[in-house]
């Protein structure tokens, strides 16, 4: 684990990032999930997010990713304006420069596993080398797999893969919703070990966890309530973040203020 210092770039910059959303059966009525967000994360660091439930920690990785479109704000990728981006340039930053290891797993059903991590260099017009496949699923130990299409594989095996597809294309940012979500505990230290190992290769890793424990492996903590950053704190104490969370559920309720 690495301390951050005062020179230590951001890879992603987010200020006053709001986040409304329409109150269902209330028409003309929102309710703000984010209420202007704040934080620097550093390049080349394994960040987690961690909070209450409806404390806004995803919704606040999905605008960061621009795959939700924040309300209000300024949201900077490895100096890329994301919300200045049209949509279809934003998709092309995102094929570039970005990779998602999500609970889901996002596998397309209908490729093998080879094919499945060359997938985001096929879809920027670019060419993944097949050495470059092969190695990522011989680090992954999933060499034996790459014929093999997703429904013949087990949740850990799934998640692999995806850790394996931003290793080949050598995404410099990666978002994890909780990847470890729908994992058995050894498989789950296995994507945990991997995503722990990605910023020595140079990516900077974004988790959201609700896992304590997910989120002690991380370099720096953020702790979210009612919507705002509650605090942050060093990664390594899952006791400390657990009472962190606790103490941000309480937190929260007093935040929480209607758009």
């Amino acid at each position: 684990m690495r301390n951050d210092t005062p020179h230590t770039p951001a890879a992603i910059r987010l200020r006053g990032v709001a986040m409304d959303f329409p109150v269902p059966g209330q028409r003309g009525t929102t309710r703000r999930v984010l209420d202007g967000i704040d934080l620097d994360i550093p390049e080349g660091r394994l960040t987690a997010i961690v909070g209450p439930s409806g404390s806004g920690k995803s919704t606040l990785l999905l605008c960061a990713a621009g795959l939700e479109q924040a309300t209000a704000g300024e949201i900077e990728v490895l100096g890329a304006d994301i919300l200045s981006l049209g949509g279809r340039r934003r998709a092309a930053f995102r094929t570039d420069n970005v990779g998602f290891v999500f609970q889901e797993y996002n596998l397309v059903s209908s490729l093998t596993v080879e094919e499945n991590i060359a997938l985001p260099a096929r879809l920027a017009g670019r060419r993944v080398a097949r050495r470059d496949v092969a190695d990522a699923m011989s680090r992954l130990g999933i060499g034996a797999l790459a014929r093999r299409r997703p429904d013949r594989l087990s949740g850990g095996e799934r998640q692999r893969v995806a850790i394996a597809r931003v290793v080949a294309n050598r995404s410099r940012v990666i978002f994890a919703d909780e990847p470890t979500g729908a994992l058995d505990l050894k498989s789950g230290h296995v994507v945990l070990d991997w995503l722990q190992a990605l910023p020595a290769q140079g990516s900077t890793v974004l988790m959201v966890t609700h896992d304590p424990h997910a989120a002690a492996r991380a370099d720096r903590v953020v702790v979210m309530a009612g919507g705002r950053v509650h605090r942050t704190l060093a990664g390594g104490d899952p006791h400390e973040i657990a009472e962190a969370v606790l103490t941000a559920q309480d937190a929260g309720a007093e935040l929480e203020v209607p758009a």
